[in-house]
């Protein structure tokens, strides 16, 4: 009798044509971005939803590069994340841990406090951060950006990390303890090791997070020195018209860390999502 989990050749052809189909729902966006990104300005209304153009040119690259603010946008976007994605992964390593092993007066409400945080949409709460930044003098900075993304990302980035310590016995802390180490030696030389790929996935998705938000920058920074890249992009769209050639160059090279950032850290990145969604 043929075994029910042996899968049947049109079972199989219709996996690999389901996964083709979403692989290329998923990449098709970024495919037009490139498109759109190397078409000749003159072509882009003309051949309207050509799949690939009649003519190739990289002058919108060159445009973006050489003419605008690109380039400075680019760095801040990098400064803004970089930053929010390693204090945001310190301070929820921290606090993770702390959830994860002690039991403490007030647990419960400090965690109650946190989920409440993520409750409120964000256009409720742009008025009152506003005044707060500007009252303590950060307007215009990317100071103002790295704390309030740091403040934001770190209750979601804590349940992070709190599920994968618990995923680790607390036998292996006591044994290094009873071998001599402190809690914190055990911590830095048994748990930490451990726990590399919550770090990196922790630190992948707030990077992302980090790099792709509008709301806040656009509110919070009004100077072009200080601009973070999508801020930056707003700078295409004139009152008349939209350079979507040169917009989409900009998507282009701004895939470009954050493709670096995740091929950098993708073996942490998925042991930490398996690790951290199956337990036992």
């Amino acid at each position: 009798m043929r075994s029910l989990r042996q899968s049947t050749p049109l079972a199989v052809t219709g996996k690999y044509l389901a996964l083709a189909f979403y692989v290329g729902f998923a990449l098709f966006p970024l495919y037009w971005l490139a498109k759109i990104a190397v078409t000749p300005d003159r072509l882009i209304y003309s051949e309207g939803t050509a799949l690939i153009p009649s003519r190739f040119t990289f002058d919108n690259f060159r445009t973006v590069l050489l003419a605008t603010d690109f380039l400075a946008y680019f760095r801040n976007s990098v400064i803004v994340s970089l930053g929010t994605a390693a204090i945001t992964t310190c301070v929820a390593a921290m606090a993770g841990y702390a959830f994860s092993r002690f039991d403490f007066r007030g647990k419960r409400l400090v965690v109650a406090l946190m989920l409440i945080t993520q409750m409120f949409p964000l256009l409720m709460i742009i008025a009152p951060i506003y005044k707060i930044v500007a009252a303590v003098g950060l307007l215009n900075s990317l100071t103002s950006l790295i704390v309030v993304y740091t403040a934001f990302n770190i209750p979601f980035a804590t349940f992070l990390m709190q599920s994968f310590f618990d995923g680790i016995p607390k036998d292996l802390e006591e044994a290094g303890m009873i071998d001599g180490c402190t809690r914190f030696q055990a911590l830095r030389k048994i748990v930490l090791p451990l726990t590399l790929p919550g770090l990196g996935a922790t630190l992948g998705f707030v990077f992302t997070a980090a790099w792709s938000e509008l709301l806040f920058a656009l509110m919070l920074i009004n100077s072009n020195d200080t601009m973070t890249f999508p801020v930056g992009l707003l700078t295409f769209v004139s009152k008349f018209s939209v350079d979507w050639g040169q917009m989409m160059a900009a998507g282009v090279m701004a895939l470009v860390p954050s493709c670096l950032f995740f091929i950098f850290i993708q073996r942490y990145l998925v042991q930490g999502l398996t690790s951290g969604a199956v337990k036992g």
